[in-house]
């Protein structure tokens, strides 16, 4: 076995060595004596405080002093020292340039062999540049790292503050931007985050001192104003914010329009709990989109009912998809030269046994938000091609083309062509006999991919035609872009042509830039004599709307396509 050595006897530092480790650490080292007059300093205190050691030795460490600690704070410090031989913790300090700065500092007492109090020395580090970082990630922490407002956790406890330490009343604006999903789908991430950054810029702008104001989601902000003693004064609150957005926005070239949908929730009429007055403005927001958006609501109780009611309308709605449980309405459109039904838009109906009629404008917005409006599109096709069948079956030779409109995120399924194709291929029918409406802001990308679809599509057959124009980007520049057939205008400037110059005037430059891009142009919406008159004098092509007719199952229109004639002559057409 090997034998053990014995331990090696600890020697003395030479004071050489001392002195050299003393110099080389990097926390900076103050000395004092029994007095607390300093007698000693190393390199790392020259350098972290700006003295010399000449300059210090023989002063007190007060000369270090910020004033940002009061007598207190010293007194408690030394009581320690005193009693424990020691003391750690954070404190500010100045350097001889003045600038204060924040230090971890151990102070420690020393004794000799007889109990006598010798010295003091205290080791300590600048951790500036630790605050600094403690301080970007605590505002990291609260605020929206895109639009540099607060964000959801800072809203959050700044309301709770508001309204747990004041007797004010308080107005909770939730703020939606409508269709932004479509915005961002269609022209990217990168310019959706853009018009984030220039809508929190807009509301900011009417933030007051004592008001509150953050990014609760994707495409959601939230608005607190305290001293709302009424109702109208939320109100006022809310018309300004829409004010905001009746300019465009203006990103990267393009010119970018966005209306928002508000809901309000009052403290304490609506409750005093955080969670609740934000469920309930939320739920105020979302009765304002479902009606018409570009509006606010204040919330009321019967809203209760409504979350309810979209929750059964989303479980019935899989199953209608599933059961192809849809009718379609078929509204016919008129050549205002030959005066003739040159195709019908096929419109998606809904009877359901538990809800009883739904409107499309409450099942289509569910069906988009779920991903469920894919599977609803082609059911919508399969029972197109099976109406177009029935025609066929009544001797009708001269089938009308069918406009159907295509959901922006149907469309941009990579297998989108395929599975329309397949669809028509079962059931024997012609790309020839059908349109594809699809909306400004799904083609706006202006993508390779986008051109690509609509170009293999065009050769195939289809005709093409953009819808709701004039809502999205009001842009004529693009279209040549595209192999356009049709260019729908909005119901929204065409019931407002009689009475509106400014539409009037949008209305007819439409049609001309069109023309000159030989893109033939469809007014909807039409109700009137007088704008379907209008229409024509401007150089319009086709109209659809109540004037001519109502949208007809598939039977009442083949009957309507027959009595044409005589209903011509009845309106003198």
């Amino acid at each position: 076995m090997e034998k053990q050595q014995p331990p090696a006897k600890l020697q003395a530092f030479p004071v050489e060595l001392m002195e050299q480790i003393f110099q080389s650490t990097v926390e900076g080292i103050m000395i004092t004596n029994e007095n607390m007059q300093i007698t000693h300093v190393n390199n790392a205190f020259e350098t972290v405080t700006g003295y010399k050691s000449s300059e210090v030795l023989g002063k007190f460490p007060s000369i270090l002093q910020s004033g940002k600690q009061d007598a207190d704070f010293y007194k408690v410090m030394w009581s320690e020292i005193r009693t424990k031989g020691f003391w750690k913790g954070e404190i500010w300090n100045r350097r001889k340039d003045g600038e204060v700065y924040p230090e971890n500092l151990a102070i420690y007492s020393v004794i000799d062999a007889t109990g006598t109090l010798t010295n003091y020395y205290g080791i300590f580090s600048d951790i500036s540049f630790e605050k600094e970082t403690e301080k970007e990630l605590e505002e990291l922490s609260q605020n929206d790292f895109l639009t540099n407002i607060a964000n959801r956790h800072a809203f959050h406890e700044l309301l709770f503050d508001k309204v747990n330490y004041s007797t004010e009343s308080h107005a909770i604006l939730f703020i939606d931007l409508d269709r932004f999903k479509q915005i961002n789908d269609t022209l990217g991430n990168e310019i959706g985050d853009l018009i984030l950054k220039e809508v929190a810029t807009r509301i900011n702008s009417l933030v007051g001192p004592a008001d509150i104001f953050g990014r609760y989601g994707s495409d959601e902000f939230i608005f607190s104003r305290s001293n709302i003693a009424y109702q109208k004064d939320a109100a006022v609150l809310a018309k300004e914010i829409t004010k905001l957005f009746n300019k465009p926005f203006f990103v990267c070239g393009s010119e970018v329009y966005i209306s928002v949908s508000i809901g309000i929730s009052l403290f304490p009429q609506d409750g005093k709990q955080i969670g609740k007055l934000i469920y309930k403005a939320d739920k105020a927001m979302y009765f304002a989109k479902q009606n018409g958006r570009n509006q606010y609501a204040f919330y009321f109780e019967e809203l209760k009912k409504d979350s309810k009611i979209e929750i059964i309308m989303e479980a019935e709605l899989r199953k209608a998809i599933q059961k192809k449980d849809f009718f379609i309405q078929y509204q016919p459109k008129i050549d205002l030269t030959k005066h003739e039904i040159i195709g019908v838009e096929a419109l998606v109906r809904w009877k359901n046994d538990q809800l009883g009629f739904v409107s499309p404008a409450e099942f289509i917005p569910i069906a988009e938000d779920t991903g469920l409006i894919i599977p609803l599109s082609e059911v919508i096709l399969e029972k197109v091609c099976l109406d177009i069948l029935e025609a066929r079956s009544r001797g009708k030779i001269h089938i009308l083309p069918v406009s159907i409109n295509i959901a922006s995120l149907h469309f941009q399924q990579d297998d989108f062509i395929e599975r329309i194709n397949s669809i028509l291929m079962q059931y024997n029918c012609s790309p020839q006999l059908l349109e594809l409406e699809l909306t400004e802001r799904t083609v706006m990308k202006d993508s390779v991919d986008i051109v690509s679809k609509l170009v293999k599509l065009k050769g195939m057959g289809f005709k093409i035609s953009i819808d709701d124009f004039g809502t999205g980007y009001s842009s004529l520049s693009y279209l040549n872009r595209f192999p356009l057939n049709y260019l729908k205008i909005d119901r929204s400037f065409v019931q407002q042509i009689t009475n509106l110059q400014d539409k009037q005037a949008i209305v007819e430059a439409i049609i001309l830039m069109a023309h000159r891009l030989r893109i033939k142009v469809i007014a909807e919406g039409v109700e009137t004599e007088d704008q379907a008159k209008l229409l024509k004098e401007m150089g319009c092509d086709i109209i659809q709307g109540f004037y001519y007719s109502k949208p007809l199952a598939i039977n009442e229109l083949l009957d309507f396509i027959e009595l044409w004639e005589i209903y011509k002559q009845e309106r003198n057409i």
